[in-house]
């Protein structure tokens, strides 16, 4: 099959588009037909060897784990899917190898969920790792619920946007930090946009005088230092993108695959209340053009890989 693959970290130069052997098919995996793979910052990280604590790398490395397409063949201890069926999945292993940029992957049940009808293969790519980190960060670290006031750092990019949204289906008011140029698109989700920069702290103080309930910090650095001191007494904080978190009493988050979480997301998009934003998108040879566009930062939404 063809498939994008890096056999030693390093930038998107390291990337090659060719032919790597087919996937083996698990009796708890499903085989795949790659209709679409998002990208997101950590397959870059990932790739220039910033997990490599973490997790082995078994080389060659196809990269991606954010996957929607058609199921080919379900491993003989699979029952929830056949073939013909239209899944999305976060598709990560505790190793990196066999990721979503190839024209097929065998995916472990456990990370798979039905794909939203209402959307197209390029959004529903884009759902399952940012939807599920909002998701879990949301419900689970800060336990968002009506009444709260929510701050969101970097609200207009792929996990933001989400988080927007589920924040608010869950009742809450929602401020978030964005460029001046999202803050239309901020305002069409429901949130109240605030210019990131200095004089943060005092633009959301004047939103929220008494201070924020809970604090989701998605981009780390000062966005993560400032937040604190904006929680009202008891406020909750979380971070995805900085460890330190820890030390300032909130909660560090890692997404994890979880195949009922993606089904509430299936379910959500489905009902109208999660809209999935495409920046750009680009065929499965052009993968390193998109990953560069992605390392820049400054994309609303995702950015997503086709193959034909």
């Amino acid at each position: 099959m063809k498939a994008i693959s890096y056999r030693g970290y390093g930038g998107p130069e390291v990337l090659e588009y060719g032919e790597v052997p087919d996937p083996k098919l698990g009796p708890d995996s499903v085989l795949i037909k790659v209709r679409a793979a998002a990208v997101n910052p950590v397959d870059w990280k990932a790739q220039a060897g910033y997990l490599d604590g973490v997790l082995d790398a078994v080389f060659p490395v196809i990269p991606g784990w954010d996957v929607s397409g058609v199921v080919v063949q379900p491993g003989v201890g699979v029952t929830e899917f056949a073939p013909g069926d239209e899944v999305i999945g976060y598709v990560r292993e505790d190793f990196l190898s066999r990721g979503t940029f190839a024209e097929y992957v065998a995916a472990p049940v456990r990370t798979l969920a039905r794909k939203p009808r209402n959307l197209s293969f390029e959004q529903a790519a884009g759902l399952p790792l940012a939807g599920l980190t909002a998701y879990q960060s949301l419900v689970r670290a800060l336990e968002v619920g009506a009444g709260d006031t929510l701050l969101i750092h970097a609200a207009a990019g792929g996990v933001g946007s989400l988080a927007v949204q589920i924040a608010r289906h869950l009742g809450a008011r929602v401020i978030g930090t964005a460029s001046e140029r999202n803050h239309d698109y901020l305002r069409g989700l429901g949130a109240e946009p605030v210019s990131y920069g200095d004089g943060l702290a005092d633009r959301v103080r004047a939103l929220a005088p008494d201070g924020v309930h809970a604090a989701l910090d998605l981009v780390g650095g000062d966005a993560l230092t400032v937040s604190p001191g904006l929680l009202t007494p008891g406020g909750r904080l979380a971070s995805i993108a900085d460890p330190a978190v820890l030390g300032l009493g909130g909660r560090y988050v890692f997404v994890r695959p979880d195949p009922a979480d993606l089904a509430t997301l299936t379910d959500l998009a489905e009902r109208g209340v999660l809209s999935v934003e495409v920046a750009a998108v680009f065929p499965l040879e052009r993968a390193a053009e998109a990953q560069r566009l992605n390392a820049e930062g400054h994309t609303r939404g995702k950015i997503a890989v086709t193959v034909d």
